[in-house]
């Protein structure tokens, strides 16, 4: 299979693609427009590999998307402006990329036959959810101007199949992490603060409660499902590790050797969900489990920011984070 997958100089991309380069014998053309969290410094090692090529390329721009994505069989869409605190303050980069974007890859892969289209999208589409866990049936609740993109950019997918019958399959998963994240998200920016002897800004209280799932399971799941997940379906990938914020900040001080004087309260984030919960048993019937504890995942994840400095702090300084 040769597969086209977008925005795969990013985290869940690059992890996604280091997957199937070591577990298949696939070949991989990585696209990503290289904005300031596609990282080549994220995928060096892996255009190195025969079976891998990238191409730099913009998913709004109808010319380049067609002729980088012919004579594939697959593409597995990644790429999307995805941190909501950017989106408060520009929501029109995220409506553009992920819904124009979206369409644009839709209608190409129309146009070329590819036999598979898997759409990465998110749990934060259903919005907050105080008891119990969403299922893929439930309605969409967005909002910010993030989650209202992906929830739009997930119809417009799914509008793609039942209007022109491409073979999209929509994935929606919970809180990434694990390595090559850009240190704007929780865990990475927490991390490298603690790491520098920095402070960590926590929202509000910090009871939000989250599903952690390590960016492995997540991409083992995408996989799966490329492969085995019936066509017109939605499948949420969740890994059952709910805890608040709180508890994922300590547990980082514990790991850093840090103490509670690292922590600064910051007011809530605007529109700030209080917690997200999803069901997985969709996923989990295609033969699907979590292979990562969450509190060793964790240290592992620490470990990685510790011996690889030389990947995030340039960013950081860039980003100035």
């Amino acid at each position: 299979m040769k597969q086209f997958v977008t925005g795969a100089a990013g985290f869940i991309g690059s992890n996604y693609v280091r997957h199937i380069l070591n577990t298949t014998d696939h070949i991989v053309t990585v696209y990503d427009a290289l904005t300031y969290a596609g990282n080549l410094e994220s995928i060096r090692d892996l255009i190195d590999d025969r079976r891998c090529s990238f191409v730099k390329g913009d998913i709004c721009d109808q010319d380049d998307v067609l002729t980088a994505m012919r004579g594939h069989d697959a593409v597995v869409h990644f790429a999307a402006e995805t941190h909501v605190d950017r989106s408060i303050n520009d929501g029109y980069s995220f409506v553009k990329t992920n819904c124009f974007g979206t369409n644009v890859l839709c209608d190409v892969a129309r146009q070329v036959g590819v036999e598979r289209f898997v759409h990465i999208s998110t749990d934060e589409v259903y919005g907050s959810i105080a008891e119990g866990s969403f299922s893929e049936t439930d309605a969409l609740g967005p909002r910010s101007p993030y989650s209202a993109a992906k929830a739009g950019s997930d119809l417009i997918a799914l509008s793609y199949h039942t209007t022109h019958g491409l073979p999209v399959l929509v994935t929606r998963c919970s809180n990434n992490f694990g390595p090559y994240q850009f240190p704007e998200k929780l865990i990475p920016l927490f991390t490298t603060n603690l790491l520098d002897g920095a402070n960590v800004p926590l929202y509000g209280d910090g009871g939000n409660v989250r599903d952690w799932i390590h960016v492995n399971d997540h991409n083992t799941a995408v996989e799966l499902i490329l492969r085995k997940g019936t066509v017109g379906e939605i499948y949420n990938i969740g890994a059952g590790n709910e805890v608040t914020n709180n508890e994922i900040t300590y547990r980082l001080l514990e790991l850093t050797g840090r103490d509670e004087g690292f922590i600064t309260p910051v007011a809530d984030r605007l529109g700030h969900d209080r917690r997200y919960s999803i069901t997985h048993e969709k996923v989990s019937a295609l033969g699907w489990k979590t292979e990562h504890n969450l509190v060793d995942a964790l240290a592992e994840t620490v470990q990685w920011y510790r011996e690889n400095r030389a990947w995030w702090e340039p960013l950081k300084a860039k980003a100035a984070l």
